[in-house]
């Protein structure tokens, strides 16, 4: 897999500087990090609780599941290319 690489200029036509990006695209990332694990779970369940004398087809069936996660885009990635699409919107918080 190769490196992907994030054009800075683009990145910045969305946010006041790098710093706030970086602040942005971590706490995105943590959001679809928890999301994607929520769904292996779910995805996970059927298999786990299922009994089987062979235990190869489960082993089998959580290979190819964990595969098809590995296959997809990296959370970081992802919200980082959110952030140059403009798909996020942010705010700072209020102080009191």
């Amino acid at each position: 897999m190769s490196v992907q690489t994030i054009d800075i200029k683009k990145l910045l036509e969305n946010v006041e500087n790098t710093y706030e990006a970086v602040v942005v695209a971590a706490k995105r990332a943590r959001q679809i990090n928890d999301e994607l694990r929520m769904e292996l779970n779910q995805r996970l369940e059927p298999i786990v609780t299922k009994e089987t004398e062979d235990d190869t087809i489960m082993n089998q069936d959580k290979l190819n599941l964990s595969l098809d996660f590995e296959k997809r885009e990296k959370p970081t990635t992802q919200a980082l290319k959110e952030i140059t699409d403009g798909k996020i919107e942010f705010r700072y918080k209020e102080d009191e």
